[in-house]
């Protein structure tokens, strides 16, 4: 019986959840697995990965091989390197203190590097906030300067049209001032100006 350790998925449309096992080859890819090594979220950023490192060490050393995509996994987490310092430690190049503590190395080193990129990510989140906020600013100080010019532009138009309504009322009156107003009147203008 050949083994594998690979991802059998989990989770809904979408939004795959993987659980990292090793199986028997003819299995089905979501079918029985012999062992349950961990978990791969890839919906996180970065991507969350929860492995049983020497129960992974262990299927590898008894002969299991990993899909291309499990040995990724185990490669990122250590469990590739670990085996390749146990097969050290068996053939005699190693201590299994130097082994462990080549190790531990790696793994302060690898979580720095993860650290680093979890820094790098959260500050350009933080950066995209930054700017959509400053963009929205912007947009809304453009809006209100133009509600402010549209009003501006209101109270002027209706000023203009009182004044015109003024004018066109003093008009008016000096029309009505000029014009006699009964026929008699009209009457003496016309003989003071024949005269």
């Amino acid at each position: 019986m050949s083994v594998k350790i690979r991802l059998q998925r989990h989770g809904r449309k979408g939004k795959p959840f993987y659980w990292i096992v090793a199986a028997d080859a003819r299995s089905k890819r979501d079918g029985r697995s012999l062992e349950k090594l961990g978990t791969y979220n890839p919906n996180t950023n970065p991507a969350t990965i929860d492995l049983d490192i020497d129960g992974a060490v262990k299927w590898l050393q008894n002969g299991a091989q990993p899909t291309d995509t499990a040995r990724a996994i185990l490669s990122y987490k250590g469990a590739l390197l670990k085996n390749h310092l146990a097969g050290g430690v068996k053939k005699g190049a190693l201590t299994e203190e130097q082994a462990e503590a080549k190790f531990q190395a790696w793994l302060e080193e690898k979580a720095s590097k993860v650290s680093e990129k979890e820094g790098k990510i959260a500050k350009a989140k933080e950066d995209e906030k930054a700017k959509k906020l400053s963009a929205e600013k912007e947009i809304n100080q453009s809006r209100k300067a133009a509600a402010e010019e549209a009003e501006n532009e209101a109270i002027k138009a209706e000023a203009d049209a009182k004044a015109a309504a003024e004018a066109a009322a003093k008009a008016e009156e000096t029309v009505e001032d000029e014009a006699p107003k009964t026929i008699d009147e009209v009457a003496e203008q016309a003989k003071e100006e024949e005269k």
